[in-house]
């Protein structure tokens, strides 16, 4: 059985919006709780924004294809987030797991953009693919951003653990 590009590239956008919905769940749920941190939570307010247009940037390339994007898949990466928000907000060490969480999750982000650039650029499809390229520069953006932080967040709980200060959020 062959399976053509744009039938490819289909499915990997149905995955990416729902990347996005879950990106959007992790977001808010860090937003809520970065009382101590204000440079990350407002850096986090402005990715939110970002976010939210991805998704919408999403549905009109689904919308040029003359498809739709997957509710089952959208629904159980927002579960996912909610999960893995939970799990983090138990840890001592919250910010930190966010920070590291967020760090791997852009660079998937990423890395998922990047091939639907080619799968768009090989299924013809030059619009799809100008659009996944714009989201791209967004997430390489974010993401390094956030490496660019984590030594002096580090810095910052470990100030906050030593004196006794809440630093988990």
């Amino acid at each position: 059985m062959t399976t053509q590009p744009r039938d490819n590239l289909i499915a990997w956008l149905r995955d990416a919006y729902a990347m996005e919905g879950q990106a959007i769940e992790l977001l808010e749920r860090q937003i809520e709780r970065r009382e101590h941190y204000p440079e990350i939570r407002n850096k986090l307010q402005e990715h939110l924004g970002q976010t939210r247009g991805q998704q919408a940037a999403l549905q009109q390339a689904f919308n040029l294809l003359g498809e739709a994007p997957s509710g089952l898949k959208a629904s159980a990466m927002k579960m996912a987030a909610n999960i893995q928000g939970m799990l983090h907000a138990l840890a001592s060490d919250e910010v930190m797991k966010h920070a590291l969480g967020s760090c791997a999750f852009e660079q998937f982000e990423a890395a998922s953009y990047q091939a639907l650039v080619t799968a768009a650029e090989q299924a013809g499809e030059r619009e799809v693919a100008s659009t996944c390229s714009a989201i791209l520069r967004e997430e390489e953006a974010m993401a390094a951003w956030i490496w660019e932080q984590l030594p002096q967040l580090t810095k910052q709980y470990l100030q906050r653990s030593a004196t006794g200060a809440d630093a988990k959020r």
